[in-house]
C-alpha cells in the first residue's frame, strides 16, 4: 500500500492507504473525500477532480499530457502545481504523496 494524503481547502486531511495502479482520483471517491467530484469517471473529460500536488511530489508525478492541459482549462484556479488526479496513477514511488484540493470544483 501506498500512503497518500489530501489536504481539504479548510485544511481537513485525509490519510489513505492507496493500492498500487489505481488512480489517484479512484482512491479519493473510494474513501470519500470530499471535492473530488469526478464527474465523467476518470476519463479525462471534465476537471471535477483538480487537485494541487504539493511542490515536493511536482517531479515524481510527472507532467500533464495535453488533453489533461486542454481539460484543466476549465478547472478552478489553476496553477502550476494542478493535475487532474484521475490522470495520476498509484506508483510505489508515491508513498507519501500530498495534494491539496482547491475552494470548489467546476
Amino acid at each position: 500500500m501506498v500512503k497518500v494524503t489530501f489536504i481539504e481547502f479548510d485544511k481537513t486531511e485525509h490519510s489513505i492507504d492507496a493500492e498500487k495502479d489505481t488512480s489517484l482520483m479512484e482512491v479519493a471517491i473510494q474513501n470519500g473525500v470530499p471535492g473530488i467530484d469526478a464527474d465523467c469517471g476518470g476519463a479525462c473529460a471534465c476537471a471535477t477532480c483538480h487537485v494541487y500536488v504539493d511542490q515536493n511530489w511536482v517531479d515524481k508525478t510527472g507532467k500533464a499530457e495535453q488533453m489533461e492541459q486542454d481539460m484543466l482549462d476549465f478547472a478552478f484556479d489553476v496553477t502550476d502545481q494542478s493535475r487532474l488526479s484521475c490522470q495520476i496513477k498509484i506508483t510505489d514511488d508515491l508513498d507519501g504523496l500530498i495534494v491539496n484540493l482547491p475552494e470548489k470544483q467546476f
